[in-house]
């Protein structure tokens, strides 16, 4: 068997073991109860220490099963402290690290894709990684843009992991097929549909030239902006990417741990106007919001600084050029407690499809704190009020549960839909203060009052 069949059979049986280990955990909790002990303590106890195997086997593995722990992460602030707390670090290790690959192969993979020349260019590189995720790593660089002059800049060498496109359609094919064994952390949380969205954007993300089509993109769009800082493309192959390198002090992920509470808003708020002003300025949604993807880029002066963004793998190029009109429309009549046009608003885009009844009030109240953020002119995302909205529509008992089954989530809208959990569960680990408010009236289509 070669390195890589071999390298992937183990992912495979490690995956595998996942739903075997909760259901000895299972064997274990039944025992005791019998024996005396709670049922809720020990349903706490069994989501512990299957959320413990589960990021700590997701955490040693690239392809599929690192980047399922990455869109996991996001909705960490949604589960219950007591049960969070045991595996928080777990999660946020995931944002920011993997296993590297050996110097030789990096090497390899820079004479396939860049020409046996590279060196003539890449003058300097740096023998350990900067920075590593599901499908490749970076490493620090100097590149020669014109052989002769002398005029170097520092670079970010983004090198691809050989065989990462067959490793990370297998393993999501293993999750997708072990979606049982990872439910008991997410209780309430439908993996599949999950697994199945990460496995239709696999094929953008392990093409770098589409990469760096976007990348530019933004970079040109934002070369003016205040806050905001997208490093330019230097050159790409086919498992390369060499870009403008960044210099920040750390992700988002330290502000999540170690920020003020300035910072939290302060960050925050340029993450948000990001996430809003990319569409209008480039015609994409950046939709990768975790932690690990923006860096904090200090000021001179000691102050508050700007925010770097990085990864433009997952990129929703949408139609039109722009955010669909409807969403902010849809948001502004909710707020405006029109229920009546609401439901034909919700028909008409496809989120309730024609022969489904529904009470217009209980869509209203389903709904509601969903634009809450919407209605103040600052809102403060916290772990309570995410815990909050999740728990209300992933209880079968409630009636939002209810609803929820007869709504329908159009195509078209799923990388936004998911793109905007991710970056509410960003927003709630920071417990960020921000003026969404203003910010959708400025960048959202259909949302401000004409």
């Amino acid at each position: 068997m070669t390195e890589l069949p071999r390298k992937a059979a183990a992912r495979t049986a490690r995956l595998a073991a996942l739903p075997l280990g909760y259901a000895g955990r299972q064997a274990v909790g039944f025992g005791k109860r019998l024996g005396g002990k709670p049922a809720d303590a020990v349903l706490s106890e069994m989501q512990q220490r299957t959320a413990e195997q589960l990021f700590r086997t997701l955490g040693e593995l690239k392809g599929g099963a690192m980047k399922f722990g990455q869109a996991l992460s996001v909705l960490e602030s949604a589960l219950p402290d007591e049960v969070a707390a045991p595996y928080r670090e777990h999660l946020t290790a995931l944002q920011d690290s993997a296993p590297p690959m050996p110097t030789a192969t990096v090497r390899q993979q820079l004479t396939t894709h860049l020409g046996a020349d590279w060196k003539e260019r890449l003058v300097w590189l740096d023998g350990a990684p900067t920075a590593a995720a599901s499908i490749g790593q970076v490493h620090r660089g100097r590149w020669l843009d014109h052989v002769g002059d002398g005029a170097e800049r520092d670079v970010a060498v983004k090198v691809q992991y050989p065989g990462a496109g067959e490793a990370l359609m297998a393993d999501l094919r293993q999750i997708a097929r072990l979606a049982r064994g990872v439910a008991p952390v997410f209780p309430g949380l439908d993996i599949k549909p999950l697994v199945a969205e990460l496995q239709a954007r696999a094929a953008d993300e392990l093409d770098y030239h589409l990469e760096a089509e976007a990348q530019s993109a933004y970079a040109e769009a934002f070369a003016d902006h205040p806050d905001i800082v997208v490093p330019g493309v230097v050159a790409v192959g086919e498992e390369v990417l060499v870009t403008e390198w960044l210099d920040s002090a750390h992700s988002l992920a330290h502000v999540i741990r170690e920020g003020t509470q300035e910072e939290r808003d302060h960050y925050g708020e340029i993450f948000v106007r990001f996430l809003f002003e990319g569409p209008v300025r480039t015609g994409m949604l950046h939709a990768d919001p975790h932690p690990g993807n923006f860096r904090v880029i200090p000021a001179a002066d000691g102050g508050l600084g700007r925010l770097g963004v990085l990864d433009f793998g997952a990129v929703a190029r949408l139609e039109e050029g722009r955010m669909p009109p409807a969403t902010g429309r849809l948001m502004r009549i909710a707020l405006d407690n029109d229920d009546e046009s609401l439901v034909a608003g919700l028909r008409a885009e496809g989120f309730i499809k024609d022969r489904i009844e529904v009470d217009p009030r209980q869509v209203l109240d389903y709904l509601a704190p969903f634009v809450e953020p919407a209605a103040q002119e600052r809102f403060t995302f916290t772990r309570d009020w995410m815990r909050e909205q999740f728990e209300r529509v992933n209880d079968p008992r409630s009636e939002a549960f209810t609803l929820a089954m007869k709504l329908n989530l159009p195509t078209s809208y799923l990388l936004i839909h998911r793109t905007w959990i991710g970056a509410i569960g960003l927003l709630s680990q920071l417990s960020a203060s921000i003026p969404f408010r203003e910010i959708l009236e400025e960048s959202l289509p259909g949302f401000a009052v004409s």
